[in-house]
């Protein structure tokens, strides 16, 4: 598995620091809304990076955080955005938090994803968050202020900028991604810890005074904790690639004096009809809008396979309606093969070489998608086909097996044509069977002759 480290600029190949066992950390969700289908791409990249070393023969660990903390600012109001849906839904913010980590786990158990092994809640470990930032402390890495706010002196660690390539000469103050705040040595110092407002709920005891953590300092911790000091794919959207992942390299780095993670893999923006996802333009879209429009939210993950995780995607309606469909006639063609190979003839072996290398070649997934689709019109035999897309679907993630364990349904009205066909041959009425033929595959279904009579399955689009 090769893949493109952000952090170097380059296609890397994934060297696992304990042999034949990936570990990898994702960051998830803030808890205080539902996660949008741009959400869910980010997440299906993890899931991908997954699939695809296992698909490889390597264990994988995958730890993703909920990040379950009140500490976003809305930019609109500039008000916590935990404190925000507080007031929106007349719940507690523990409420809150369970009830969109549970939402959360859902939708991504939608699209495919495979369940990671841990996902550690960062209101379950302040004592490590509060444990690493003593450490940056003595170390000569952070500072406390009077107010009980403690912060990351970046000009403390050399390499900070790069991963996202923002020098601190070129980030100047009053920066979008840039926290305010009286007293820093640096303008592009962040907190480690900040002190909570008399009213707020969500705070912990801590040395210097009661308050909460930072957003960055909570997946340094986390990661640490259940990967350890060394570990090798980090991913995320690539909107986190600064503040929050830069972040994130210079608290951890510096805390254990060492890189501790090997590979940086961030996943493209997703826009919804050209445009970027916004409540005021009406197209923030979840994937249970994609449910109730009809879909199988499978097509979604099919919509994405099309696109380089690395490349924008442009959702569109049109677009999923057709994924939906090919995604249907994938499955009712699987549905039609009887048996699987024990092994693969020559041309399905090439096949599945090209399928695996396109997943190796940093997951390209538009060809691994053109290799499937050719296989299913290839000059190989059924058992192979329905062999490769079981293996495949172990990457893929698409649940071909769906109608070949429900059964698919043939219509009345094509069954009927079938029977007629059939009779006619019977007579040797060739002509009337080849116009009912000629009707079945405008109606969308091939004929095929066997010793059974007529048999049909939908046509590839």
């Amino acid at each position: 598995m090769r893949l493109f480290n952000t952090l170097t600029r380059r296609v890397d190949d994934v060297r696992p620091v304990e042999e034949g066992h990936v570990k990898m950390y994702t960051c998830g969700p803030t808890v205080y809304r539902p996660v949008h289908i741009g959400n869910l791409r980010s997440f299906l990249l993890s899931d991908l990076v997954r699939r695809g070393l296992e698909l490889e023969g390597h264990r994988v660990t995958q730890v993703i955080n909920i990040t379950d903390v009140g500490h976003m600012v809305d930019d609109a109001t500039d008000q916590d955005r935990m404190e925000l849906a507080m007031e929106e839904q007349g719940l507690g913010p523990w409420e809150i938090a369970e009830k969109y980590t549970r939402m959360f786990l859902e939708d991504t158990a939608k699209i495919g994803a495979l369940p990671a092994h841990e996902y550690p809640r960062a209101t379950d470990h302040i004592p490590e968050m509060l444990d690493m930032t003593r450490t940056l402390i003595d170390r000569g890495h952070a500072y406390e202020l009077d107010d009980g706010t403690v912060y990351y002196d970046v000009r403390s660690f050399p390499a900070y900028g790069a991963l996202s390539r923002n020098t601190l000469e070129n980030l100047e103050p009053g920066h979008r991604d840039l926290e305010a705040g009286e007293g820093k040595r640096h303008h592009a110092d962040f907190a480690l810890w900040k002190p909570a407002a008399p009213n707020r709920l969500m705070k912990w005891d801590s040395p210097w005074g009661e308050g909460f953590p930072g957003w960055h300092i909570e997946c340094s911790a986390m990661s640490v904790k259940y990967l350890g000091e060394r570990f090798d794919i980090h991913t995320g959207g690539t909107d986190l690639v600064f503040p929050h992942h830069e972040d994130e390299i210079a608290q951890s780095d510096a805390a254990l004096g060492h890189q501790v993670i090997s590979i940086w893999v961030h996943g493209g923006h997703l826009l919804a009809e050209g445009q970027k996802m916004s409540k005021s333009k009406g197209n923030v879209y979840t994937i249970d809008d994609v449910v109730a429009r009809g879909h199988d939210p499978l097509a979604f993950r099919y919509l994405c396979l099309q696109t380089r995780y690395r490349s924008v995607l442009d959702f569109r309606w049109e677009a999923l309606d057709a994924a939906d469909r090919k995604l249907t006639q994938i499955r009712q063609r699987l549905a039609g093969w009887d048996g699987s190979s024990a092994e693969l003839g020559s041309g399905a072996q090439d096949l599945d070489r090209r399928f695996r290398e396109a997943v190796a070649d940093d997951l390209d997934t538009p060809t691994a998608v053109a290799v499937l689709n050719e296989t299913l019109s290839a000059d190989v035999p059924d058992t192979d086909k329905r062999r490769l897309l079981e293996d495949w679907d172990r990457f893929l993630g698409l649940d071909f097996g769906k109608l070949a364990r429900e059964g698919f349904e043939i219509p009345g009205d094509v069954r009927s044509l079938m029977a007629e066909r059939d009779a006619a041959r019977a007579e040797k009425d060739y002509a009337r069977s080849d116009e009912i033929r000629g009707r079945l595959t405008d109606m969308g279904w091939e004929v095929m002759d066997t010793p059974e009579g007529t048999k049909v399955r939908p046509l590839l689009g």
